[in-house]
């Protein structure tokens, strides 16, 4: 027997709650906000420390500063990414 329309709906409030809480509370506030897949606030913070970190690394030639930005630079890009539909992609699944 097919589970009923209300157990389904049920069950996707409780995975929407497990998975992004804050944007369930908002959303039951009637005050929504973007959902976690859509916030890229931390990305575009580490693009601009691993930016600065690259700049300081080629200013003083030290090569450890370099590879730090480039690290720094490389994680914040995949963070970045637009693509969600994407294999490997940490909103995927």
């Amino acid at each position: 027997m097919p589970p009923s329309e209300d157990e389904r709906l049920v069950a996707l409030a409780a995975r929407l709650e497990r998975e992004d809480p804050r944007f369930a509370r908002a959303l039951r506030s009637g005050r929504p906000v973007r959902p976690r897949e859509y916030r890229r606030t931390g990305a575009w913070w580490g693009l601009a420390l691993g930016v600065a970190v690259l700049g300081l690394g080629i200013t003083l030639p030290q090569g450890l500063l370099i590879a730090c930005g480039l690290v720094l630079v490389g994680l914040a890009a995949q963070l970045a990414d637009p693509d969600p539909a994407r294999p490997g992609h940490r909103g995927a699944g």
